[in-house]
């Protein structure tokens, strides 16, 4: 799987976000170590704290199936679902990244002009994973 076809999963996720309140479609594809890819949108929800973000929706069905190993996610966002700079994960998301993947874990985050390649420990520093928790790492 290359980044740019990634790229355009998180890109036709996008198309299928439930954004009544804001407008903001985000769209994420999430590459698991097997090859598989899990595609997730953002759902909102009127009272807003239940709102569930792109990356989060792809995680956990993932998740569901039985996955624990990833090596990419691209997400990718815009006002209307137009792509206008990229905008990395929000904070929950990041964790909930760091819960399953290492500091090595790739993100392409999408703008108007391609992506950006960063890690998870680019945009995590000083990160409590699972390992550091049981004394592992």
């Amino acid at each position: 799987m290359t980044p740019e076809k990634l790229v355009e999963l998180a890109k036709e996720a996008m198309t299928h976000a439930y954004v009544p309140y804001s407008g903001y479609k985000v769209g994420a594809a999430l590459l698991c170590g097997d090859g598989s890819v899990y595609q997730g949108c953002n759902i909102e929800n009127a009272s807003y704290s239940p709102t569930v973000c792109a990356e989060r929706t792809a995680f956990f069905k993932a998740v569901y199936d039985g996955h624990r190993a990833f090596e990419a996610i691209a997400v990718c966002g815009g006002k209307d679902g137009v792509i206008t700079g990229a905008f990395p994960p929000c904070g929950v998301c990041r964790q909930v990244m760091r819960e399953f993947c290492d500091d090595d874990f790739l993100l392409y985050l999408v703008d108007a002009e391609g992506f950006e390649t960063v890690t998870l420990a680019d945009i995590l520093p000083h990160s409590f994973s699972p390992k550091k928790h049981l004394g592992i790492g």
